[in-house]
């Protein structure tokens, strides 16, 4: 009897025609279709739309994984029979299992932060507290894993149910990957979109891995002081603005007389005197300024305070990468280190470059490396000295000293040998020694010279 006829008998069950899920919340990720008291029908159809995946359960097994089209459910179809047949009733009793639809497409916009501050370490400002948030994107990469490791008999799987565990995740992986980096914390708003690339590679794997999702995306939207911080921040930025201290004073000044006078039975007239002292005393000190001294006995006024150079800038590191390991050092030491191996590959990183350089595409360094010293000249070529036997005796000389010999004693029979030769040869017959004494004389010598004038 096949598995349509023994549903049959069962009289009381409902046969199902269609099997679907009509999505209509977007932050359902996983659906079990309700089959309670129903049988699947021969013919029926199993329609899985775009974005959807699906899955039969039973006796904890699953089957295999449905993509999205229209599968007829009958003997016909490989997948079903295989599955029904491995099960542990085979084919004589209704499907009592589950049917798990699997949403597969992307659940954006969900929201991360860190519920508490993360400690950094910072060269500019020392230990300090950060506060960050933003968003991130997933989707289901492998449906079975899923329903194996989280949903397990869920009815409805949503992502409120995941995101507290992917949100410790990837927190904990954002503390990691910026405490890593060892970049200034004011620095950091300038590298958002790289912070965010290299967590998501780091950390998609692992979702994978665990869960059947993979991490398609993280966006850093924020990265925050304390308000304490911030405020001192923004009184060291107001204090740049400020400029000539003194101008500053005398303004201030200005507004409070205005501001005073401006207060009807407020006035104070020890107050309004003393300002009006000072206000004078700033008068006299701009006038004193533009018409210059006034006599012998004028005597300038004092000036105001200078205002305190900027506080200076604190000194780039620079990540080294060269053949004796890996270092932080300053342009400087970098110079040094390149000056004394050349040919060696030297890479240099700091905040803000997109990736490793050479040390010679990087200015502040190139412009510290000292020229290469030149080469020294060529060493004269030292050629073998000659074993001679000669009629005044026998002794070791180079080539040229024997061509001396012949040139003094054209008549005479000289015999040499050096590594190589199968035996004595006459002096006269080895290139080496007959080229040693430079070119030979002109042919007929020197023409005559041309009479003096007289």
């Amino acid at each position: 009897m096949s598995i349509w006829n023994t549903l049959k008998a069962h009289g009381k069950a409902q046969f199902l025609d269609v099997i679907q899920w009509m999505e209509d919340d977007r932050n359902t990720i996983v659906y079990r279709f309700p089959v309670f008291n129903q049988a699947i029908q021969d013919g029926a159809k199993l329609v899985v739309r775009e974005g959807q995946a699906a899955i039969f359960v039973n006796e904890g097994q699953l089957s295999e994984v449905f993509g999205p089209g229209t599968h007829e459910i009958s003997s016909r179809t490989q997948a079903i029979t295989s599955f029904f047949e491995s099960i542990k009733y085979g084919l004589n009793y209704p499907y009592k299992g589950d049917i798990f639809f699997v949403s597969t497409r992307r659940f954006t916009d969900q929201k991360w932060g860190t519920p508490n501050p993360i400690m950094l370490s910072d060269k500019q400002l020392g230990p300090v507290r950060i506060r960050a948030f933003g968003i991130f994107t997933y989707r289901v990469k492998d449906p079975a894993a899923l329903l194996r490791e989280l949903v397990g008999n869920q009815g409805l799987f949503t992502t409120e149910e995941i995101n507290g565990q992917l949100k410790r995740k990837l927190v904990s992986a954002f503390a990691d990957t910026v405490g890593e980096a060892r970049m200034p914390v004011l620095e950091l708003a300038a590298q958002y979109m790289d912070i965010g690339d290299a967590l998501r590679d780091k950390i998609s794997p692992k979702f994978e891995a665990d869960f059947g999702i993979q991490l398609t995306d993280f966006v850093v939207e924020n990265i925050s002081l304390p308000p304490e911080v911030e405020k001192m921040l923004d009184k060291r930025t107001s204090m740049g603005l400020l400029g000539d201290m003194g101008q500053y004073t005398a303004f201030q000044a200005a507004n409070a007389i205005e501001a005073n006078a401006a207060k009807p039975g407020a006035a104070n007239p020890m107050m309004d005197a003393g300002m009006g002292l000072a206000m004078g005393g700033l008068v006299g000190q701009q006038l004193g300024r533009a018409l210059g001294p006034q006599g012998p006995g004028y005597a300038a006024p004092p000036a105001y305070p200078a205002v305190p150079p900027p506080p200076p800038v604190a000194e780039v590191r620079y990540h080294y990468q060269g053949p004796d390991g890996q270092a932080q050092l300053s342009a400087a030491e970098v110079a040094a280190r390149v000056a004394a191996n050349r040919t060696a590959p030297i890479h240099v990183w700091a905040a803000g470059f997109p990736a490793w350089k050479p040390w010679a595409e990087v200015p502040e360094i190139a412009g510290l490396v000292p020229p290469a010293a030149p080469p020294p000249p060529p060493a004269p070529p030292a050629g073998e000295p000659f074993h001679f036997h000669a009629p005044d005796g026998q002794g070791q000389a180079p080539a040229g000293e024997i061509k001396r010999r012949l040139d003094a004693s054209p008549g005479a029979r000289i015999l040499v040998w050096k590594t190589g030769f199968a035996d004595w040869k006459d002096a006269r017959e080895v290139p080496e020694i007959m080229a040693a004494g430079g070119p030979p004389p002109i042919p007929g010598g020197p023409p005559a010279p041309p009479p003096f004038p007289r």
